[in-house]
């Protein structure tokens, strides 16, 4: 696999995810109570809560959460599928 290609697959599963994060948020806003609404807006937290270095004249943060719902996990899904009919 050339380097491109790599970017490209990266860049595209990052995308896959916040765009089905959001759909997936959006959907189940408009959803009944039910397991359906739970599928949909239910997420998983994978990362580190921003932490905080407050020195006199500058403040550090540093923090990195991902937030991965089904339908971003869908799509990521489908992301790979395309990846590998299109590029192998």
């Amino acid at each position: 696999m050339k380097r491109n290609e790599i970017v490209f697959l990266v860049f595209s599963l990052l995308m896959a995810a916040a765009v089905g994060g959001l759909l997936g948020d959006i959907i189940g806003e408009f959803l009944p109570d039910g397991a359906a609404k739970t599928l949909f807006q239910k997420h998983l937290s994978i990362g580190f809560s921003p932490s905080t270095l407050d020195l006199f004249s500058i403040n550090f943060t540093l923090g990195l959460m991902f937030n991965i719902n089904f339908v971003s996990v869908l799509f990521m899904v489908m992301v790979i599928i395309y990846f590998r009919w299109w590029y192998i």
